[in-house]
């Protein structure tokens, strides 16, 4: 769809209306030293696995729909979220029979996306404080087939950076490094139209590495967030949620703060 046809639209599509796909199931590899049994997105984070302070925040912002894209101790997860009732939403389970990465993930649960148009990816190893319905609206007025969100840290290089243009277009994406350096870094936030499983393979695939630099020619924007941003993918950084799990919990049930 292209950006008048996305601007001349129907009144936007509430939030409930749109799922969430969550993907939960990677291996975990650097946490196994401090969580040998645990699914990484189970991690407690105070007396809260971290993943529930995901669920909630996305309940918050009006999610009411999630797949959670398992694959690792698929069944620690299901047994702690059932069919969500508990928590006032729907899940289904995507389960990958081997790992798919995080873009393959995504097209294995097409299925459940069945005339759905435009659908939330999150990570679930990490929490960003976003702003949905702000999200929303950056992806259809700019009318590309992906919007994620970003944050300015102060190692970006750490990640790898995000590098934009005027427009707030995503014009290329900058290689992890050793030197330390500020910029803008994926967030693990996105909006996708419909249209991109098309670009998706079957099989193995990373968002990151494989799918996003090919599809930077159809439109990939990126909208700045100001809130927390953390992820638990190493032992330090676990370690340091530990300390911010009231304000990870005050930032899941209140919103974003924008």
């Amino acid at each position: 769809m292209n950006s008048k046809s996305k601007k001349d639209a129907a009144p936007d599509v509430l939030p409930e209306n749109i799922p969430a796909l969550l993907l939960v199931g990677g291996l975990g590899t650097r946490l196994h030293s401090v969580l040998p049994a645990t699914p990484k997105p189970l991690a407690p984070v105070g007396n809260t696995p971290f993943l529930r302070l995901l669920v909630q925040q996305l309940r918050t912002q009006g999610i009411r729909r999630l797949v959670m894209c398992t694959g690792h101790l698929a069944a620690q997860v299901e047994e702690e979220f059932g069919n969500g009732n508990q928590l006032n939403v729907v899940i289904d389970y995507s389960k990958e029979l081997r790992p798919l990465g995080t873009a393959g993930a995504v097209k294995f649960a097409e299925h459940f996306l069945s005339g759905v148009s435009e659908f939330l990816v999150m990570n679930g190893d990490s929490f960003l404080e976003f702003d949905l319905p702000q999200l929303l609206r950056f992806h259809r007025e700019h009318g590309g087939i992906a919007a994620m969100a970003v944050r300015k840290v102060a190692n970006a290089t750490r990640y790898g950076a995000v590098r934009l243009d005027a427009n707030r277009r995503v014009v290329g994406f900058s290689e992890k490094s050793g030197a330390q350096a500020p910029g803008l870094v994926n967030g693990g936030v996105y909006v996708f139209d419909r249209d991109i499983l098309q670009h998706i393979p079957d099989g193995p695939v990373s968002l990151e590495k494989d799918v996003f630099p090919g599809l930077l020619e159809h439109g990939v924007y990126a909208l700045e967030q100001h809130g927390m941003f953390i992820d638990i993918g190493t032992p330090e950084d676990y370690a340091r949620a530990q300390t911010l799990f009231e304000s990870l919990r005050e930032a899941a049930v209140c919103g974003a703060n924008q």
